[in-house]
């Protein structure tokens, strides 16, 4: 285990609207609020895209991602790390849970997840942490580096 201390920042309340993309529209906030690191909470709807839902054997490296297509509205709540890359670009990672009719869809929000009427996202800015999402050469994901 690694870990550092830190202390939070700015907070930030955003409305996302209706077919707003993510993480994309969380990523391109951050860059444009100067946020480096920050905590994300989501609650809404998603109306479109696709989540992983694990990898297809769990021994395999790289592992191969199970997808999950979103068809039709769902209840979502997610919680995600905003995080650069090693280029300096601010990355999010979510996790979220997807409803619909009693059925719940559990997974990492891939790129091009579409919301549905309305997102509430609360940015908590975390600052004082030197971390770096870095590649993995074993698994190909890239992991949090903790300085």
């Amino acid at each position: 285990m690694k870990y550092t201390e830190v202390r939070l920042g700015r907070v930030f309340i955003i409305r996302l609207e209706d077919k707003d993309i993510l993480p994309a529209c969380i990523e391109q906030f951050a860059k444009d609020n100067g946020i480096t690191i920050a905590q994300a909470i989501l609650i809404g709807g998603i109306g479109a895209g696709q989540v992983v839902v694990g990898p297809r054997l769990s021994d395999a490296m790289p592992p191969e991602p199970m997808l999950q297509k979103i068809d039709g509205a769902h209840e979502v709540v997610g919680l995600g790390l905003i995080v650069p890359d090693e280029a300096g670009k601010p990355i999010l990672h979510m996790h979220a849970a997807l409803g619909r009719s009693g059925t719940t869809i559990t997974g990492c929000i891939r790129p091009g997840v579409s919301t549905w009427l309305v997102g509430e996202v609360i940015i908590y800015e975390i600052i004082g942490a030197d971390v770096r999402r870095t590649v993995d050469n074993n698994s190909g994901f890239s992991l949090l580096d903790i300085k």
